[in-house]
């Protein structure tokens, strides 16, 4: 079978999104040639809940969604009048999959007593029945706040992020045992190791990682922070402890700077760092343009649940707007 060409895709693609209305949207963790493509045509890249707040806020008609079916229903509870496709409906998430509605929801009856606080990483239905939806970058101050207010917390479904938060704010909190496949995998041996190679490395780490990981971080924080850490600081060798595809956004805003994948095996393994999620890595240029040219792969909810998801996530940004 003869091979597309690359930038035949492109331009088939940019051609399909002005005809369509349509705009791209993609997470930091997909493959570079689909964040270029975003920014090119007017799209954005970020994280989950700022690719569904630009798709709520933009004038175009269809939503696309380059990362995982959590974000592409995240993007369709903020704007529900609007089409959101995804690039593959099988691209999912451990966390995501590590937290089934029905066994959560018996959960939470079962503490009623307790708020409950879900990490954007859920699907539509966990983000129904939660009280406050929070990104790794918001969950500090959520958890504080509610702390503050004399909240006890059920925390769901990361455990890496919850205990994280947890040290951090001394709050009551009860947590569900989910983990991300991809940062779970991080040890804090061989990074140990890796730092006294590079002794002026700055170690970046996203809070999904195992607590024994972030002890030995200098900055802490959500892809954003990460990224925004690279850029600001004045080190010029980064360990980075999370998915690699965000090591394409940090080349273009520090193109001068070392970066280097932090360890997710020990000594003789096969790989040193194989930190992609792989359900990231089925996001593509081709299946990009089969997706526009077949209007296929749509993200529908039901309209009490899109209601109910609404409400959690409003109080993050009202919250955040203060």
């Amino acid at each position: 079978m003869k091979k597309i060409n690359k930038v035949s895709i492109q331009a088939q693609i940019k051609s399909a999104l002005q005809a369509q209305n349509a705009v791209l949207v993609a997470h930091y963790y997909v493959s570079g040639n689909l964040q270029d493509l975003a920014q090119e045509t007017g799209g954005l890249v970020s994280d989950s809940l700022e690719m569904a707040r630009f798709g709520q806020n933009c004038d175009a008609d269809t939503i696309i969604v380059a990362g995982v079916k959590f974000m592409g229903e995240t993007a369709k509870i903020l704007s529900p009048e609007k089409t959101v496709l995804v690039l593959d409906k099988n691209a999912t998430c451990s966390l995501d999959e590590d937290c089934p509605i029905e066994d959560f929801s018996k959960f939470c009856d079962q503490h009623s007593d307790r708020k409950i606080v879900v990490y954007a990483n859920t699907s539509a239905e966990v983000k129904a029945r939660a009280d406050w939806v929070v990104t790794s970058g918001s969950a500090l101050k959520v958890v504080k706040h509610l702390h503050e207010q004399g909240h006890k917390i059920l925390w769901a479904p990361d455990k890496h992020l919850g205990r994280y938060v947890q040290n951090e704010t001394d709050a009551d909190m009860l947590l569900w045992q989910g983990a991300c496949v991809v940062h779970e995998r991080f040890k804090a041996d061989a990074l140990s190791a890796l730092k006294a190679k590079h002794p002026q490395a700055c170690v970046l780490v996203h809070p999904e990682s195992p607590q024994a990981v972030v002890n030995l971080a200098d900055v802490v924080g959500s892809t954003t922070a990460l990224i925004n850490a690279v850029k600001d600081r004045e080190e010029q060798t980064f360990i980075v402890a999370t998915d690699n595809g965000i090591f394409h956004k940090m080349h273009a805003v520090a193109p001068h700077k070392k970066l280097i994948e932090a360890p997710t095996a020990g000594v003789g393994a096969d790989c040193e760092s194989c930190a992609h999620c792989e359900w990231m890595a089925m996001n593509t240029l081709e299946k990009l343009l089969e997706t526009l040219n077949n209007q296929q792969n749509e993200i529908k909810i039901d309209k009490n649940i899109t209601q109910q998801a609404q409400h959690s996530i409003q109080k993050l940004l009202d919250f955040t707007e203060k």
